[in-house]
């Protein structure tokens, strides 16, 4: 068993003693985390729903993230990260964001 495998099922569980709901923005994980939480038993009750936008472009198209931003400061900058779960949660009904 993975770490994350062993952790998710805590996180799931964590989340739901505090009645959040997750969104997950997941681009050089490829959606690892989301199955990872999803596994877990209950996990709809959690996980809002997931985003893989790989390419830079398809950053742009789902989250919104300007491509301009991701040419300035790089894909896996700390730029990129926060106008990825910002454009997430924009466009979801969860509380928490993750990318």
């Amino acid at each position: 068993m993975s770490d994350l495998e062993a952790l998710a099922p805590r996180v799931i569980a964590r989340c739901r003693e505090l009645n959040v709901r997750v969104v997950l923005a997941e681009a050089c994980t490829g959606g690892l985390i989301t199955a990872a939480l999803t596994d877990v038993p209950g996990a709809s009750a959690v996980v809002e729903r997931g985003f893989v936008p790989y390419s830079n472009e398809s950053k742009g198209e789902q989250l919104g993230v300007p491509l301009a931003l991701l040419r300035a400061h790089g894909s896996v900058s700390a730029e990129a990260v926060g106008a990825m779960v910002a454009g997430a949660l924009e466009r979801s009904w969860a509380d928490w964001g993750v990318a």
